[in-house]
């Protein structure tokens, strides 16, 4: 990898991160009763609407990082400032608390999940895609295939209304909501790992759902892959087939799944919003559609901003790590 590649990709993912919060800080002032109009309301509204104009700015300039009397440019410039130098993305109107804070106390247990359905997705993913691949147009490689295809015809959000139906309200399997049981004391004790374990278990299912597509994928390139002459010699060799199937056709047919995967992060992310919501487990996706149904502005960037980054480190790591899957692979190079 040569520091010139470096370079390009870091350049890249920067600049994405800047072109998405000028954007997005743009279209939020220019909606109708943006963040500096909602703030003003609320104060105005608390207060009786007795309250000095100048005093009045500097609250919304407090809660926003916005100074209303400044030009668009220079607020974008003082906001850029804050969010870049101090990490310092405002405080939420409603909460009353710094959207840091908030983040800080949620993003762990949306990581949680989000880890918990690739895990589950992609595994069955790799492993199904293997085996249809190998056993190519038998009624095994249909009818996985059909199911595949018809679970992701299905938005993630109704498979977990469905889960919720069957699982929960019908069979009590599983809790319907929140993080880990009432009563039940936090810490590294069996009690409390599989309260949370359960409470996660839906909502990582209904969001591995969408990873489940990258069974079809994986399937492409086992099936490129059994036409390679290593296959035959393995075969030839009187090799046991779950050996063949996962040592030489799965290991070999996981590379192009790799980006997938570390994009896939971006897509779980985002499927937490309306999975969370669903689901009442408290994590990051719950919070930014809180402040989307409160007009939370400073909330709804930060953790706009937060989701972006996330995407765009999961998206550099898999450009740099390439080499280390594949040592074949040379990037950078003419």
């Amino acid at each position: 990898m040569t520091p010139k590649y470096l370079l390009k990709r870091l350049g890249q993912a920067i600049l994405t991160f800047f072109v998405t919060m000028t954007v997005s800080f743009l279209l939020y002032q220019a909606m109708p009763g943006g963040p500096t109009e909602a703030m003003r309301s609320v104060i105005l509204s608390q207060s009786g609407g007795s309250v000095d104009i100048d005093r009045l700015n500097r609250m919304i300039q407090l809660y926003t990082n916005v100074n209303p009397d400044q030009p668009m440019h220079v607020q974008y410039f003082n906001y850029a400032s804050d969010v870049i130098l101090r990490q310092d993305l405002g405080t939420s109107f409603f909460k009353n608390e710094e959207v840091t804070t908030l983040i800080m106390q949620r993003i762990p247990w949306s990581m949680f999940i989000s880890v918990y359905a690739l895990a589950l997705g992609y595994s069955l993913s790799i492993f199904l895609g293997v085996m249809t691949a190998y056993r190519e147009k038998s009624r095994f490689d249909s009818t996985v295939s059909s199911l595949i295809i018809g679970l992701n015809s299905i938005p993630y959000y109704i498979v977990g209304v469905v889960l919720i139906y069957f699982l929960a309200i019908q069979n009590n399997y599983f809790p319907t909501g929140g993080r880990i049981g009432s009563g039940i004391a936090a810490g590294y004790n069996p009690e409390f790992m599989l309260s949370l374990v359960q409470h996660a278990a839906l909502p990582a299912i209904s969001m591995g759902a969408l990873a489940t597509s990258g069974a079809l994928a994986m399937r492409g390139n086992a099936i490129r892959v059994l036409g390679e002459d290593y296959i035959r010699v393995a075969q030839l060799r009187g090799l046991r087939e779950t050996r063949i199937a996962t040592q030489y056709l799965g290991h070999n047919s996981i590379l192009p799944m790799y980006t997938q995967f570390m994009i896939g992060i971006a897509g779980v992310f985002s499927s937490a919003v309306i999975v969370e919501e669903v689901f009442a487990y408290p994590g990051m996706g719950l919070l930014m559609f809180e402040a989307v149904k409160t007009q939370d502005y400073p909330l709804l960037m930060g953790t706009l901003l937060v989701f972006t980054a996330i995407s765009l480190t999961a998206i550099f790591i898999a450009d740099l790590t390439y080499t280390l899957i594949d040592p074949r692979i040379s990037v950078g190079e003419e």
